[in-house]
Parts: C-alpha cells; sequence; structure tokens
C-alpha cells in the first residue's frame, strides 16, 4: 500500500465518515467514537472531502479543513485523510468501488447521520452504496422519523438489523444496514459557519 493512504491490515472493519468536514466539530467526534461501539468497528477514516455535490457554494481550503479536524478528532484509532482528492473521486459511490478495490481484504461499514438516510435516494447511484458496503446509522436531534421513512429505509426494509444487534453489522453482508439512536451533541457546521467562528478561524 503506498504510504499516502491509510494503513488497514487484513480483516479489519473499518469505518467511514465521508463529509466536507467544513468545519469539524465536536458532535463529528461524538458520533465516530459512538460508531466504534457500537458497531463493533477496529477503526475509523474520515473522509474529508474535496467538495461536496449536493451543496451549491464550495467548502474552505482542503487542506484547512484537514488541520482542523486533526485537532478536533484525536483518537487513536482514528484516521483523518483527504483519501477522495487522492483517488479522484466526487461521488460516494465512485470512492466506494475503488476503496473496496484497492483493500479487498477490508470490510468497509459506511457511516452516516440519520439526516443524511433521510435524503440518501438523492445521492448519486445511491443503490450501488448500499449494494456495495454494510452502512451503520446513527441517529441526530429531529431526524429520526424522516430517516425511517425514507425511501433508501423502506427499500431496504428487509436487510435492517435491529438496534439492539448492531455489533453484528461488521461482519454482515451487504446489503446490510442498521439505526442505532445514540446521545446527541446538537451542534452542526452550518451553525458554526453562521456564528463567524470558522471564518475567524480561518483568516486569524
Amino acid at each position: 500500500m503506498r504510504a499516502d493512504f491509510p494503513f488497514a491490515a487484513p480483516g479489519q472493519v473499518i469505518g467511514l465518515l465521508g463529509g466536507s468536514f467544513d468545519p469539524a466539530h465536536a458532535g463529528h467526534a461524538h458520533i465516530t467514537r459512538e460508531a466504534l461501539k457500537r458497531f463493533g468497528l477496529d477503526h475509523v477514516w474520515w473522509l474529508v472531502s474535496p467538495g461536496n455535490p449536493l451543496k451549491a457554494s464550495g467548502p474552505a481550503p482542503l487542506d484547512k479543513r484537514m488541520r482542523h479536524a486533526r485537532a478536533v478528532m484525536q483518537h487513536p484509532h482514528v484516521t483523518v485523510t483527504d483519501i477522495e482528492a487522492k483517488l479522484g473521486t466526487r461521488y460516494t459511490a465512485q470512492t466506494l468501488a475503488k476503496l473496496v478495490a484497492r483493500y479487498p481484504r477490508v470490510r468497509f461499514v459506511w457511516l452516516m447521520g440519520a439526516d443524511n438516510l433521510a435524503q440518501l435516494h438523492l445521492w448519486q447511484d445511491w443503490r450501488q452504496i448500499m449494494e456495495t458496503v454494510c452502512v451503520g446509522v446513527l441517529a441526530r436531534p429531529g431526524q429520526r422519523i424522516s430517516a425511517r421513512m425514507s425511501r433508501a429505509a423502506m427499500l431496504y426494509a428487509p436487510y435492517r438489523i435491529p438496534g439492539r444487534y448492531s455489533r453484528l453489522l461488521a461482519r454482515a453482508q451487504a446489503p446490510a444496514w442498521s439505526f442505532v439512536n445514540v446521545p446527541m451533541v446538537d451542534v452542526s457546521s452550518t451553525a458554526i459557519r453562521a456564528s463567524g467562528a470558522w471564518t475567524s478561524a480561518q483568516t486569524g
């Protein structure tokens, strides 16, 4: 494996938390720690994306978001990476296909908040995502009902692993997903940007 790509040993289960992280905050760190416990993961990679195709405006520069993310998320089983920029992928389905090909003996679990499950059907090749890797969903404030009634949740209902058995997700075969309710930190990147604190941090 090239040195600029994260290391993963054969047989490991790696959770993938993707996003613009503009900026990363305590809520991201919290759901990452919960995911490690709830889904029986060996490690989590933060995939700090070059940009979000669903957002009209561009994020802060990638190198600044990476530095801030590493300051926010300091954990021996978490790696902050810009692997999507290195792979040259724009959409999650493309990223997953390349990761599975590059790490054929590693098991990946895609991690997302319940708000993302609610809009998953809007993502490029979203069914391919569900068919390629297992998916772990962590509830966020105000999004539980809409997520559970979403198009993706309804279509893949037969493949859902109940929350009380969520640790089985690490060894399941896709399609498989689990939805867990966790104590949440009610903070968002949008709110931080709106407060002006993130802009000040970039220019300070």
